[in-house]
């Protein structure tokens, strides 16, 4: 049995990204397309989003240019291919609070958000270093941070420690401290609802970008795949091989049940389908009572 269906929404993408950026030590190996996504989780009682990309205007607008985002649309546009509006949203996870995942947290009036509180606590921390520390901050838009605190003030901000179980029935949240950023996590989702599930599916975040960060070559170490960490660490590159290496234990090592939502071969292995705004729409997995959105 299935509860939960499961989506991946580009709401923009970036058409020439350096290859380093998604698998750290790729110099001079050229680009790739990298989209921009977040993920629907769906099942009778419960609509969840992980992350919410980010908003289209002031400092994170500069933001999308400066990496060359193009095409980027509402949630509200987004949605709409899934028959939903924000206000439908009741849950979101946010896997880190870089611009592209923390931005459009305004356009959901209804949702209780969860984050890691080693990850707000320590942008807090990190937006009062000198401006010689800014590097930090490269991907990040400080009103962002502004903004989920504002969140807390209104009560619709739950921080959490390290991992939990059944956020939602089946949905938990692991940390990834000090890895792709000072508090990422990632989303597993027990489709089945059991305890030894036999049907999990990882949502990675930003702690994989692509299939190529699980199984790399690695004949330059005498093996033949290997993982190999993204590009951009505020943590320790050791820290995101031993995440990748919990997501793959956690999916019994099937690589098809850890998703990168910044992957554009996803259409390569789900149905998927492309949006009259040019924007792709992977099905990850159907719940039972669900039918596809792609076919």
């Amino acid at each position: 049995m299935a509860n939960y269906s499961i989506h991946v929404l580009e709401y923009s993408y970036v058409a020439n990204y350096h290859k380093s950026g998604v698998l750290y030590g790729a110099h001079n190996e050229g680009y790739v397309k990298l989209p921009y996504c977040y993920v629907l989780i769906r099942s009778n009682d419960h609509v969840a989003l992980v992350d919410v990309g980010y908003n289209h205007k002031d400092y994170g607008q500069h933001l999308a240019e400066k990496f060359g985002v193009e095409n980027w649309r509402s949630p509200k546009v987004v949605l709409s291919e899934m028959g939903l509006t924000p206000e439908d949203v009741d849950t979101i996870f946010i896997t880190h609070a870089h611009f592209d995942h923390f931005g459009s947290v305004e356009d959901f009036p209804n949702a209780t958000f969860y984050i890691q509180r080693e990850e707000i606590e320590k942008w807090v921390w990190a937006l009062s270093l000198p401006d010689r520390l800014r590097w930090l901050l490269i991907a990040v838009d400080p009103s962002d941070i502004l903004r989920g605190v504002n969140l807390a003030a209104q009560g619709k901000l739950r921080t959490v420690d390290g991992s939990v179980e059944d956020v939602l029935p089946g949905i938990d949240l692991h940390l990834a401290k000090d890895s792709h950023t000072f508090g990422s996590m990632w989303v597993t989702v027990r489709n089945d609802g059991k305890p030894d599930s036999k049907d999990t599916w990882v949502l990675a975040g930003d702690l994989v970008y692509q299939f190529s960060n699980i199984k790399n070559d690695g004949s330059v170490v005498g093996v033949d795949t290997m993982y190999t960490p993204v590009g951009l660490a505020t943590g320790s590159q050791m820290n995101l091989l031993l995440a990748t290496e919990e997501m793959m234990k956690q999916a019994d090592y099937d690589d098809t049940r850890v998703i990168p939502i910044h992957e554009e071969g996803l259409a390569d292995r789900f149905p998927s389908r492309i949006t009259k705004e040019n924007l792709r729409i992977s099905e990850i997995c159907l719940a039972d009572n669900m039918s596809s959105v792609v076919s």
